[in-house]
């Protein structure tokens, strides 16, 4: 079945125009037939058969199928030839009739008004023109017809074509300007990115856009009732059927969306957006109008979405993002116990610093392959980010959770071969499983537990424990008493005394922090340090001690001239030696100060050192053009090596006290130390002896050589005025070299 358009005025005014101009022409040819019968001789009256005949037909016409046939513009062209043909034949008859000269500008007057409804000005002043021409002729043959009449007649005639021209004319132009406005409407239809039918209450497609072409490839002529439902995808026929049956049968003007997938000329399928309204009781309408978008782009791009959203660009694992939702959904259903594991790479770090990150990646995606190959198919494994994976198990005892660590474990170490090399990987994973938690709390005992199993030394897994969640929160309250702490003033700073060995005269102090805790009383190191050094609270800190110690150095050397030459040694945390502002810090602490920054002695221990050597080498240089010297502390307890050392600029070497207590009693510790002051002899360095307690460790030290010592045979950590005393009673002794 053809579409048709749902609205054609033209075609409709012209099939009302000639249908009346037919029937007019049938009741004006059948009085013609009267007129024959009864004026004409006797001997001529048998043309009223013809002409009755030719009204016949005339009537007749109204019957012809003319709202198709006038769509065709050369259709409309040529039915000009029944109005042209009509003047010559009412002319003939005009002749032939005693009252044909006046019958016959009557019936050219309704020619003219008939032609001047459908065809332009020029059309009909044609008309009018060939009509009068025709009266004219009729006049010669008609003796003693009036003057006045005549002109009166003419004039008449002149006036109805003038006024049907006028009307013409007028029609025309608002004919244009319909057109034009009926061109805009299709432009913006064929341009449409959207499709509109319109459909009848039988089901019948009245209309369809242009548009249908451009979106789904088929001609507007070619979509009808029958082959809509066609397009249709199979899946969503019924939906769809009982949509359209549902818009059927809602209240007028309702207005219904849905979403269905339509086949494209080319086999393809076209997601549509389907918007339709119930228009079916408008009399301008009468039908369901239903417009469609093509949304596939969209679709599409949703799709990407949603997978960029929810999956890791790297190894197509779900990330962070869908691992909580499945999380959240599995402990909220509550049908299956939920077990966690999370795994993290241990020391993947240096191979993004080593090799690159390219490698890197490669490396993540090796891993994220070995990791799917041995969980099971219902399971979530994701990638939550950097080196840190996780799997989501349900109906998983702890025991099969800690089978499946040791298996992931297994097939992490196994050699991956990547940049030309064989790397073995390790992971520390952490094993939680919950009964009525909820998706964050199994995920955060996840975590203590991978936390756990690295503080186990890492390459293990461990089972969440309650306990490791009281260390957290113990962890998480000290690190709120140290913030406190800071802020309020209640960290200081002790003072051991450093001596010269062979006469045991204080040429140096050694800084040490102790905390004022307003519950616990004075604290040591070993309370806080550790927490500090964790949660990153020992940068702050460790800047405080510097620039406390170094302005308590310029005090005493302001009170007392013992001081001039003293030293204050400050010890360096590995983070803090980490921090990037480190060597401004140390610079600002001199300068607020005042002091000369060969009075102050930074020490460092052997491991933070060795983490990245060439990194530790530069910072040292750095440090050391601001004229402070450099020790290394417990030396000797670490990867103490001659090849490594002479490439540190240091000054000092503090040998460990785990070397001094038995030195003099053990010949293997004295030897170790004996090696070691040798060792800074040879490379000029002074040796400062640690933990000194008793005589015979003095003596013995004395006797190797070593240049310094403290311990508590020259005195403990004590509070600055303590060190007031011992710079007054030194004050008018002389000062050895300073260490």
């Amino acid at each position: 079945m053809p579409v048709t358009r749902i609205d054609d005025p033209e075609a409709d005014y012209w099939t009302r125009q000639l249908r009346l101009g037919a029937l007019i022409a049938g009741i004006v040819t059948v009085l013609g037939a009267v007129q024959v019968t009864l004026n004409w001789a006797p001997e001529r009256r048998w043309w009223a058969v013809p002409i009755a005949v030719a009204a016949v037909a005339q009537a007749l016409a109204v019957t012809l199928p003319w709202r198709r046939w006038v769509r065709n513009r050369r259709t409309r062209a040529w039915l000009i030839s029944w109005w042209a043909l009509e003047i010559p034949v009412l002319l003939v008859f005009a002749k032939a009739d005693p009252a044909g000269v006046v019958l016959y500008l009557p019936c050219g007057m309704m020619i003219v008004v008939m032609a001047a409804a459908l065809y332009p000005a020029s059309v009909v002043i044609g008309l009018g023109t060939v009509t009068l021409a025709g009266y004219l002729l009729l006049l010669g043959d008609a003796a003693g017809t009036s003057t006045v009449i005549v002109v009166g007649m003419m004039s008449v005639m002149a006036s109805v074509v003038t006024v049907s021209a006028i009307m013409a004319h007028n029609r025309r132009r608002l004919d244009n300007r319909r057109r034009a406005a009926e061109r805009r409407t299709e432009a913006l239809l064929q341009n449409s990115p959207e499709v509109v039918i319109a459909v009848g209450a039988d089901g019948d497609v009245r209309y369809a856009s242009p548009s249908t072409r451009s979106v789904l490839g088929y001609p507007p002529a070619a979509v009808s009732g029958a082959t809509l439902s066609t397009l249709v995808h199979p899946d969503d026929l019924l939906r769809m059927s009982a949509w359209m049956n549902a818009l059927r049968c809602s209240p007028p003007a309702t207005t219904s969306e849905a979403e269905a997938r339509l086949r494209r000329r080319d086999g393809s399928w076209a997601v549509v957006d389907i918007i339709g309204t119930n228009c079916l009781e408008d009399p301008d309408l009468h039908a369901l109008v239903i417009s469609m978008r093509d949304i596939g782009t969209r679709k599409t791009l949703e799709e990407q979405l949603s997978r960029q959203a929810f999956t890791d660009s790297l190894t197509g694992l779900p990330n962070r993002a869908l691992f909580r939702d499945r999380l959240q959904h599995a402990t909220t259903r509550r049908d299956a116990e939920v077990t966690v594991i999370l795994i993290d790479m241990d020391d993947f770090k240096h191979v993004n610093d080593n090799l690159g990150h390219d490698a890197g990646d490669e490396l993540l995606t090796t891993i994220a392959a070995r990791l799917r190959d041995n969980v099971r198919t219902g399971d979530t494994l994701a990638r939550l980010g950097g080196d840190e994976f996780a799997v989501l198990l349900q109906e998983l005892d702890g025991r099969d959770a800690a089978d499946l660590a040791e298996r992931l474990l297994h097939e992490l170490r196994q050699p991956i071969r990547l940049a030309s090399r064989d790397l073995r990987c390790t992971a520390s994973i952490g094993i939680a499983t919950g009964g009525d938690l909820t998706g964050e709390e199994l995920l955060r005992n996840a975590d203590l537990a991978m936390y756990a199993a690295k503080k186990q030394g890492r390459n293990a897994y461990a089972l969440f424990e309650p306990a490791m969640y009281a260390h957290v929160l113990n962890e998480a309250q000290q690190r709120l008493e140290i913030e406190q702490g800071l802020a309020g003033e209640q960290f200081v700073v002790h003072y051991q005394p450093v001596v010269d060995l062979p006469t045991q005269q204080l040429i140096g102090v050694e800084a040490l922090v102790r905390w004022q805790h307003p519950e616990r009383g004075l604290l040591g190191p070993q309370h806080f340090i550790d927490n500090a050094e964790v949660n990153g609270l020992i940068v702050p800190l460790g800047r405080w001690v510097l620039r406390e110690a170094c302005q308590q150095l310029a005090r005493w050397q302001q009170q007392s001239a013992a001081a001039a030459d003293l030293k204050i040694n400050v010890n360096l945390s590995a983070r803090q030696f980490q921090y990037p502002d480190l060597v401004d810090d140390v610079r600002e602490a001199i300068e607020q100060a005042g002091i000369d920054a060969r009075c102050l002695t930074l020490e460092l221990t052997e491991s933070m050192l060795l983490q990245d050597i060439d990194a530790a080498v530069e910072k040292l240089r750095t440090l050391r053009r601001l004229g402070v010297r450099l020790a290394i502390d417990d030396f000797g307890t670490g990867y103490s090596s001659l090849n490594y050392l002479k490439q540190l600029p240091v000054d000092v070497l503090k040998i460990d006290r785990t070397f001094i207590t038995r030195v003099a009693t053990d010949a293997d510790d004295k030897a170790l130390v004996d090696a070691v002051i040798s060792m800074g002899q040879a490379l000029r360095l002074h040796t400062v002896a640690e933990g000194i307690e008793t005589d015979d460790q003095w003596e013995t030290l004395h006797r190797l050589g070593c240049d310094y010592g403290q311990g508590f045979l020259f005195g403990r950590p004590v509070a600055p005025s303590f060190i007031d005393t011992l710079l007054s009673d030194a004050a008018e002794e002389p000062q050895p070299s300073a260490a």
